[in-house]
């Protein structure tokens, strides 16, 4: 697995958010042999695509210790990556398949798992120091592709600016201040895909467009 961390990456054990922390601690309780810690990134600082999703599922990502790993939704993503050139070899749901990432990397705008998967606002908040800087220690990174809107909130929080100026959107394309494309996608859940709010066609023509404006940039 390739995870290289940026610099302010939380540790093991951090405690900024305390619901999340003990949270943690409960599941390190009940599940020894799980991650149950901040999921570190996937992909290479010298990547120029930036994926940020909402948060580490409490059986995929919390449990393997990769984002999007173990869970449905990295079932579409690393399929549509791989599809797209993004990604090489054979996703596996677990983080030592061998699956390599290509001009690409993976996170989230929460670094632990939350309850239920809810993160609250100071939570999300509190982890977007580490997304900050994890945008500046990019110095490729060309475009930032949100799933769901508190992603997209998040980045824009980490760049500093107003979400009144940006609507969430799915396939909408945002050029910020500093020349750093943000793209919204509805994220790839299992929810969003049985009800019908994503469906793969739509999710692959959002990176249809981003590789358009990679290689273009």
């Amino acid at each position: 697995m390739s995870a290289p961390s940026a610099p302010g990456t939380p540790g093991q054990d951090c405690a900024l958010c305390p619901r999340l922390a003990a949270f943690r601690t409960t599941q390190r309780a009940a599940q020894p042999s799980w991650h149950n810690a901040p999921v570190p990134s996937f992909g290479e600082l010298d990547a120029r695509l930036l994926i940020v999703g909402l948060a580490p599922g409490l059986k995929g990502a919390n449990r393997t210790g990769r984002p999007f790993t173990g869970d449905y939704a990295g079932i579409l993503l690393y399929g549509t990556l791989t599809k797209f050139g993004f990604a090489r070899g054979e996703y596996r749901e677990r983080a030592d398949d061998g699956l390599h990432l290509v001009g690409c990397r993976i996170t989230n705008a929460v670094r632990c798992v939350p309850p239920a998967n809810k993160p609250e606002t100071d939570e999300i908040r509190n982890c977007g120091a580490f997304l900050a800087a994890e945008i500046a220690a990019m110095p490729r990174l060309a475009i930032v592709l949100a799933l769901g809107q508190i992603a997209h909130q998040a980045v824009l929080a980490a760049r500093g600016q107003k979400r009144a100026h940006y609507r969430f959107a799915h396939g909408a394309i945002h050029a910020l201040p500093s020349g750093l494309i943000l793209a919204d996608s509805y994220h790839c859940s299992r929810y969003n895909t049985n009800t019908g709010q994503l469906t793969p066609a739509m999710f692959e023509a959002v990176f249809v467009e981003l590789k358009r404006r990679l290689a273009l940039s």
